[in-house]
């Protein structure tokens, strides 16, 4: 009696990776495999790996090898994938390796090595197919690949430039996860604001009806499902203007992520980074001049090559005068392939770390109070989990596993993926608390 054969998959690193895992974990069940939770249970697993920075590549070493100890079969994919003989010099006995964004190629290797099933059962496959997040939200891929090149990043290398999905194409998954349940979309790729550029932001087709294929006339399309719709990755461009008038009317979450990285001119040119800090500011205000309910979260490099004590001032200051909901920041490392790598002036990693610890100092009084100024308000929060009459919720201004959440003690009757208003109570570092009205 032949047996459905059962793949396991560990997927690591970023959205964009996850996205790719659903797409070959939706492949592999549309042709009847089996997908399942453990080592054991598993003909073969798949690693799809992060290769970002050095800590990533590392974290992904590690998986691949545990998957060997455990499995023994393991084929590999994402962006360390790209670094092939990274992963073989690590670990020869891999059945496979391949790139990023590579379905196609990861199904013949998983053809090769567990052959696929002689009948199907497509059936079994979920409306929105097979997915990582919970039921009620799901990211939405629009393009893959990145047109910059800025000093300290390898992605162009590992995923390419810029290739936008069909408008169409991408219009019909959102709605596919909508009849699925979804009740938000968190819109991401490299490079969200350049959506369209490659393709001349040639006219698609929705419904029979023309779409230019361009940031604003995605998020008009999909400001007409009902449902919450989050934009990551965001570079601060003059088009991003036009989406404002969108999150003021409510059609749109008023929540952006914006990757500044720095605020200093002299480190900006040195990263190749599309955007200078005085602009920035600028255009911040006219945002929240546009759509004060603006929630902004952004990423930022400590300790580059050549940051002298006045480039960190220079950044200190930009939050102070930019006031951002939520921030992240990372001490800079060195990534093999990168150009920042011969930069010169290297910064000592203690004092790396004390400008790292200097400025999320500086960044928590900042969301502390800007979390505190919302308490007494209303505001209609997003159920992430629920149980005992308690519940989890989040914001428009809370992406999920990044920021914070939304704590609700009289939480009785609420389930994950409904939407509930509540009056904020109290606030702390990060997150709110909450009562039902």
């Amino acid at each position: 009696m032949n047996t459905v054969p059962k793949v396991g998959l560990v997927s690591l690193g970023c959205p964009k990776n996850a996205y790719d895992s659903e797409r070959i974990l939706t492949q592999l069940r549309a042709e009847g495999y089996l997908i399942v939770p453990s080592y054991q249970d598993a003909d073969l697993v798949l690693v799809n790996t992060c290769g970002f920075i050095e800590a990533a590549v590392l974290e992904s070493l590690d998986a691949i090898g545990e998957a060997l100890r455990e499995n023994g079969r393991v084929i590999v994919t994402g962006c360390l994938g790209a670094r092939a003989s990274v992963i073989q010099d690590a670990h020869p006995s891999v059945l496979a390796v391949t790139g990023p964004h590579a379905t196609a190629q990861v199904m013949q290797a998983v053809h090769a090595h567990l052959p696929r099933p002689h009948d199907p059962y497509t059936d079994l496959i979920p409306p929105g197919g097979l997915k990582l997040t919970p039921r009620h939200y799901a990211y939405l891929k629009i393009s893959e690949g990145c047109n910059h090149r800025c000093s300290f990043c390898i992605i162009p290398s590992l995923r390419g430039d810029l290739v936008s999905r069909p408008m169409g194409e991408v219009l019909q998954e959102a709605e596919a996860l909508v009849r699925a349940g979804v009740k938000e979309l968190l819109v991401i790729s490299q490079d969200t604001s350049a959506y369209g550029v490659d393709l001349k932001h040639r006219t698609g087709f929705h419904d029979g009806r023309p779409v230019k294929t361009r940031l604003l006339g995605l998020v008009r399309e999909l400001s007409r499902l009902g449902i919450w719709v989050r934009l990551h990755y965001v570079y601060p461009y003059p088009s991003v203007d036009d989406v404002i008038p969108l999150m003021a009317e409510g059609r749109l979450l008023p929540y952006l992520d914006v990757p500044f990285q720095h605020a200093s001119p002299r480190i900006l040119k040195a990263m190749k980074r599309p955007a200078h800090a005085e602009n920035v500011l600028r255009r911040i205000e006219k945002w929240r001049d546009i759509c004060p309910d603006l929630a902004i979260r952004s990423t930022f490099i400590v300790g580059f090559p050549g940051e002298t004590e006045e480039d960190f001032g220079e950044l200190l200051d930009f939050l102070e005068a930019a006031q951002l909901d939520r921030v992240g920041a990372f001490a800079y490392s060195p990534v093999e392939g990168a150009a920042a790598n011969a930069l010169p002036d290297p910064v000592d990693p203690d004092i790396q770390q004390d400008r790292l610890a200097r400025f999320m100092d500086v960044q928590a009084d900042i969301s502390a109070a800007r979390l505190k100024a919302r308490v007494g308000k209303e505001m209609t929060v997003l159920v992430d989990e629920a149980s005992r009459g308690r519940a989890i919720a989040r914001s428009h201004a809370d992406a999920p596993e990044i920021d914070g959440v939304v704590h609700i003690a009289q939480g009785r009757g609420l389930r994950p993926g409904d939407f509930v208003k509540v009056r904020i109570t109290r606030s702390g570092d990060h997150d709110l608390w909450g009562k039902p009205v």
